[in-house]
């Protein structure tokens, strides 16, 4: 980064912090604080968002007015795309909240400068679950009775509670990490603290609770091969560390890029560490997940294992789940391409998308063959319609993680570290 740079950037901090009116006095650059984007790619982006908002907007249109007709469910095959990216952003959200407890459960502060990001997109992703998991149900407007109902031995009964109570926790320690950073607080120590008590409580939230409780509802299916089992939950809280490590990565970097500021290489390469160790354990877990069936001989188990690897689903299975999601991320982070960060970046992206077909392989596969003898085998893909509704709900979050780190500082670099680059360039 060049002095001149660094001397307009100080200016316009200077300038916009008495200036600003309207959509700058709502951004961080209006608060004479660092933007979220350049003005060029704030453009491009809300313009990119726009256009995906626009055009899935017909899916969920079709989904108020047709109901689940306009999927390619049925009564047989009663889940499908939607309650995978269900369980894709539950597990985003545990991922990235036990990211953040690394800093403020653990005192890691090598990663303070993603502690307000990894709470949002916590926030973030648990509201686009919620919208998946709504959309899916017939009734979605009587989501809210599960709050009054409720019965000991049902998981979604607790899971629901579990999730309010997460969600608070959430919003309650994002708010005081926003006034710490922005020094508002009366006491930064007791601020710390209350931080390291609302994370210590939500670790085991988030674990138990969230992620372990979401793969608890499909463990407990007795009918259904391949979910029931006790390993289940753990495999699920794994690969949401997993997913959650590698969207902060991404998250991070590209914001960088895009707000013109030059991405931590010591941090993403920490995180990537980070990143390494969870996939190399979902990998073993994955190992265990397939080998305990094959050599048991387990028929029913057999027969979903073979749906996912020779079926019409395997290109997800060895494709996604295998290759992008496991394989291939760990080669790059164990090799020598590590220490390049456009390999770090890439490893990440490719986890993302790759966790996206391990959640369709635990959702699809074991609905597949009928559950009684004699019943039709199912078949399933996602319909137009389906994938605009996804496209509506990824290109909300992400507009709303967007205006909310408009809004506030979420990805500011401490004080501290803009001496450090401001001496940096001097020297």
């Amino acid at each position: 980064m060049s002095t001149d740079t660094t001397i307009k950037r100080a200016e316009r901090r200077q300038h916009t912090a008495t200036k600003a009116t309207g959509w700058r006095r709502f951004t961080n650059e209006g608060n004479g604080r660092e933007p979220f984007l350049t003005p060029r790619n704030r453009v491009l982006w809300y313009g990119f968002l726009g256009i995906c908002l626009v055009v899935g907007a017909w899916g969920v249109i079709t989904r108020i007015t047709q109901g689940l007709q306009m999927t390619d469910l049925t009564s047989q095959m009663p889940w499908g795309a939607w309650v995978a990216f269900y369980i894709f952003f539950v597990g985003l959200s545990a991922g990235a909240f036990l990211l953040s407890s690394l800093v403020y459960v653990f005192g890691m502060y090598q990663f303070e400068k993603i502690g307000r990001a990894a709470l949002l997109s916590a926030i973030v992703s648990m509201f686009v679950a919620l919208a998946f998991i709504g959309m899916d149900l017939g009734r979605f407007d009587r989501a809210l009775l599960t709050l009054v109902h409720f019965h000991y031995t049902s998981p979604l009964s607790w899971e629901v509670r579990f999730y309010v109570i997460y969600i608070v926790l959430l919003i309650a320690e994002l708010v005081i990490a926003l006034r710490l950073h922005k020094g508002i607080v009366k006491s930064a120590t007791r601020a710390k603290k209350w931080l390291r008590i609302l994370g210590t409580i939500g670790v085991p939230l988030a674990i138990i609770g969230v992620h372990g409780g979401t793969g608890t509802i499909f463990a407990v299916v007795k009918a259904r091969a391949m979910w029931f089992g006790g390993l289940f939950p753990i495999i699920f809280v794994v690969s949401a560390m997993v997913s959650g490590t590698a969207l902060l990565i991404a998250i991070n970097y590209w914001q960088a890029r895009g707000s013109g500021r030059r991405p931590d290489a010591s941090l993403l390469q920490g995180l990537g560490t980070v990143l390494l160790a969870a996939a190399l354990i979902d990998i073993l877990l994955t190992f265990y997940e397939y080998i305990v069936p094959l050599l048991a001989l387990e028929t029913h188990d057999l027969g979903i294992v073979g749906i996912q690897a020779t079926g019409p689903y395997a290109w997800t299975f060895w494709i996604l789940q295998l290759g992008m999601g496991m394989v291939i991320p760990a080669i790059i982070l164990l090799s020598p391409l590590r220490k390049k960060l456009g390999w770090i970046i890439a490893a990440a992206m490719m986890t993302v998308v790759g966790i996206i077909g391990v959640r369709f392989n635990i959702v699809v596969p074991p609905l597949i063959p009928p559950i009684i003898d004699g019943y039709p085998v199912n078949d399933y893909f996602p319909t137009i319609n389906e994938w605009l509704l996804i496209l509506f709900f990824l290109a909300g979050g992400a507009l709303l993680y967007s205006l909310v780190s408009e809004w506030q500082p979420i990805h500011e670099p401490e004080e501290h570290e803009l001496l450090d680059e401001h001496a940096e360039v001097t020297s």
